[in-house]
């Protein structure tokens, strides 16, 4: 997309914005490769040209940069791997063997004791409904996109949270049952605690979640009350609660549905969310 305006202020593009960090790092050689942004975009242009031939056409990058945007065809009913299913070697996949592989040679060769050559169960970090720990955090967290805002984008704007905020708090969602029995009703404040982190949100009750299982949206920014060890971060943000950990030695991927929690209902005044007025001081 092309730039309709000149940076204003200190705004730079992200390419550059991450170029100098990485100068920081001693490592701009390997980010940029060779190549300024504009190198980059008709690259990845390039990429998605060859990627689609015969598929489609595309016009050359410069056809493409002085028009503007790029036509494609009306889409029609694509079932995955119906090329391979009639013709399996003209189609073939992109494995070893060109074919489905239930074993996989190459990743039995890496070793991994959490990630075998084929398809097994491993024990999660954290299990609800009677896996480790859930004794002392019976409820298991599933921290979705939300439906507000887009991931963490515009949380800052306040007219925007008032629409949805609970006492100016991140909603969080449980099952009317389980509040009854922690003596929570719609709309009180709440901490939410594990081992790693403790957040301080505002109930929302609803028959939509079964018994044991809450839910805390991505995005909110992080708020904590101070700077040390195992503050109570005072808007909601999940990633306090989270693991940071890979899924696995191979895929080293987002570890998620493994987050388990406890819920308590909040006494007395609660501290102002203070993640939302910027840093009390700045470095360069």
């Amino acid at each position: 997309m092309q730039k309709l305006i000149e940076p204003l202020y200190e705004s730079r593009p992200d390419f550059e914005i991450f170029k100098d960090l990485c100068r920081r790092f001693g490592k701009e050689k390997e980010y940029c490769r060779g190549m300024d942004e504009m190198a980059w975009l008709e690259r990845l242009y390039k990429d998605c040209r060859n990627e689609n031939r015969g598929k489609f056409t595309m016009p050359s990058f410069a056809e493409f940069w002085q028009k503007g945007y790029v036509l494609f065809p009306e889409g029609k009913p694509w079932i995955r791997h119906a090329d391979f299913r009639e013709d399996p070697e003209l189609h073939a996949l992109g494995t070893p063997s060109g074919f489905i592989e239930i074993f996989s040679r190459k990743i039995a060769s890496f070793g991994y004791a959490d990630c075998k050559g084929h398809p097994m169960w491993f024990e999660k970090a954290g299990r609800s409904h009677g896996g480790p720990k859930s004794d002392k955090y019976p409820f298991w967290l599933r921290s979705v996109h939300p439906d507000k805002r887009l991931h963490s984008q515009l949380c800052e704007a306040k007219s925007l949270r008032e629409t949805y905020s609970v006492q100016g708090q991140e909603p969080f969602y449980m099952n009317p049952q389980d509040a009854a029995k922690l003596g929570i009703k719609d709309g009180d404040l709440v901490r939410v605690y594990n081992e790693r982190g403790q957040v301080l949100v505002g109930a929302v009750l609803s028959d939509n979640f079964p018994s044991g299982v809450v839910r805390l949206q991505e995005g909110a920014w992080f708020s904590p009350l101070d700077e040390s060890v195992g503050a109570i971060d005072t808007y909601g943000c999940p990633n306090t609660l989270t693991l940071d950990i890979g899924a696995s030695s191979l895929s080293q991927a987002t570890c998620v549905s493994t987050c388990l929690v406890n819920v308590e209902k909040w006494q007395g005044d609660a501290p102002a969310a203070n993640g939302f007025s910027g840093p009390t001081e700045a470095t360069r």
